[in-house]
């Protein structure tokens, strides 16, 4: 699939930067970006979104952006950079080391359950980057290591849940974490078309209470010795 890129400023441009007052905060104007642009790309695809659109929303210039970001492609590479990285700081908040293996993984998949259903546009985004074959993933080392630590914490509840007798012995962390992620990935990713062709709305907080029970449950009887 052909990219397009947008120019990041006219050639006989000078590189814009940002206006100097009290009031600048370039954290938070990188932020208000960020957030401008997740909103783009989920409505518009990569190959479809405009900086120029993003620029508007905000009240800012384009080159403004292009000062921060460098080009689309690139601001494209920071939202999903900060849209793994939110999912991933806040599994380092549940302190799972700190509870028991089987309480652990219970928190670990209503977490990502929720934070699926709650976050559609994390979903749709991964949804884009796959269509584009993962490219700029691989751009992005960050990413890499940012999900690395989610391996690393589900390898230590296990190896603590076979030693204490509740869990099977030679699990892998891979598989877990790709069989507790896709079945909270799908329902949010293919909830329109899954819901019209079997009539379900997957929105209805009874359904949703009774998938993340159901998940729960198939995760932890997958991993019980």
């Amino acid at each position: 699939m052909t990219i397009i890129s947008e120019l990041s400023v006219a050639p006989d441009e000078p590189m814009a930067e940002p206006r100097k007052s009290r009031k600048n905060n370039p954290e938070k104007t990188r932020e208000n970006i960020l957030q401008e642009a997740i909103v783009e790309f989920v409505q518009q695809g990569l190959s479809g979104a405009r900086v120029d659109a993003i620029a508007e929303r905000i009240h800012t210039s384009k080159r403004m952006i292009y000062y921060y970001f460098g080009s689309k492609e690139q601001l494209y590479i920071e939202v999903l950079e900060k849209l793994y990285g939110d999912i991933r700081n806040t599994e380092n908040r549940l302190h799972l080391a700190e509870l028991a293996p089987v309480e652990a993984i219970r928190r670990l998949v209503e977490f990502t359950f929720d934070h699926h259903d709650r976050n559609v546009d994390f979903v749709r985004i991964v949804s884009i980057e796959n269509i584009h074959n993962a490219e700029f993933v691989k751009r992005s080392d960050a990413i890499k290591a940012m999900n690395n630590t989610i391996l690393d914490s589900l390898g230590v509840i296990l190896r603590r849940g076979a030693e204490e007798g509740v869990f099977r012995a030679g699990l892998d962390p891979l598989d877990v974490h790709l069989l507790i992620s896709s079945f909270c990935f799908y329902r949010v990713s293919n909830r329109n078309t899954f819901g019209e062709i079997f009539q379900i709305e997957l929105a209805d907080e009874s359904i949703k209470q009774r998938h993340r029970e159901m998940i729960c449950e198939s995760v932890l009887r997958y991993l019980q010795a």
